[in-house]
């Protein structure tokens, strides 16, 4: 991925595609879900991946929603595979099963990552440890494919120890792990306190090393500083919605909003070299790992977009989904 990605800036490294928008829970922080959605047909699915692999994609990571609520996940992560394009997935992990992770392996998946939020649930995550440890353990037995665990601090942690011990718990199943930092629904940076950014910092020195820990975006997002960068979303990165509209990202949802199978080279180009005036404060670790390949070369000189001219408002994260 890195040495393709280096020796050509003309295709997507990353694109999130999302099968299914329902999810079986209701995170107070997250504004990336609903409770009705029909999962996407399997065609239209195919579809999709057949237009990203003609954009020459590397890795296609399948997030939600819930992706497991889609009762064809598994030949969606297969399709990708023949294209060879690198699988992911994103889940909460709640359906994991010993089944659904053989039929996972089957189909190629390449890596699987989980976020839990907390060790007991409370009325912000139910994305907690004490859940989700024996799905951590049945992932431990049957998966064959990378699974990375992903502990959370931010403003809506109400115990930040609690990521420490879900890092110690990743390690000791074999997994990575890796810490990330809750964004506002606009996913702008919202700073650590002192004792959150000890925890990031001690976080981020454990364990196994992946691509994911090369990179300075988190430590100056923990200590509440802007980063100078050049994001590369609607390029590098491609966020492609239910609907099967390219955006920049799951928080920048409404821009550009073209229809995939509508989207070329042309486009990716453009958006290449278009200034996002959301990066300096943005807090989204995908996106700036991927645009860690480029940042040092390619100015961006197209005027900045701006994210109050996205054709879509997203929905506050104190909505009640119920």
């Amino acid at each position: 991925m890195i040495a393709k990605a280096l020796l050509s800036t003309k295709h997507p490294v990353l694109a999130h595609l999302i099968p299914i928008r329902r999810c079986n829970l209701s995170c107070a922080y997250c504004n990336e879900f609903d409770k009705v959605s029909k999962p996407l047909p399997l065609e239209v699915m195919f579809r999709r991946v057949d237009r990203l692999a003609a954009l020459g994609t590397t890795i296609v990571t399948i997030s939600g929603g819930e992706p497991l609520l889609h009762p064809e996940l598994e030949r969606i992560v297969q399709h990708i595979r023949r294209h060879g394009i690198i699988a992911g997935l994103i889940t909460n992990g709640y359906l994991l099963t010993p089944q659904r992770i053989e039929h996972l392996n089957r189909a190629g998946l390449d890596h699987l990552q989980i976020s839990i939020d907390n060790v007991i649930p409370d009325e912000v995550s139910k994305k907690s440890l004490r859940v989700l440890d024996r799905k951590l353990r049945l992932l431990a037995r049957y998966a064959i494919f990378q699974v990375n665990i992903n502990s959370v601090l931010g403003t809506c942690v109400r115990n930040p120890e609690d990521a420490l011990e879900v890092a110690h718990r990743a390690l000791e199943l074999g997994f990575t792990s890796t810490v990330g930092i809750l964004h506002d629904h606009g996913g702008q940076l919202r700073p650590l306190s002192e004792r959150q950014q000890q925890l990031f910092a001690q976080i981020m020195e454990m364990g196994k090393r992946s691509y994911a820990r090369f990179n300075q975006f988190q430590k100056n997002i923990a200590r509440g500083l802007a980063n100078e960068w050049r994001c590369r979303a609607g390029s590098r990165y491609l966020y492609i919605c239910e609907d099967g509209l390219v955006h920049y990202c799951s928080q920048q949802r409404g821009y550009p909003a073209i229809p995939l199978e509508k989207y070329t080279r042309a486009q990716l180009e453009h958006e290449y070299h278009t200034q996002k005036s959301c990066a300096p404060r943005c807090t989204i670790s995908c996106v700036q790992q991927v645009a860690m390949l480029d940042n040092w070369r390619d100015p961006q000189t197209r005027p900045a977009f701006r994210p109050a001219d996205a054709l879509v408002q997203l929905p506050s994260p104190s909505v009640n989904y119920e």
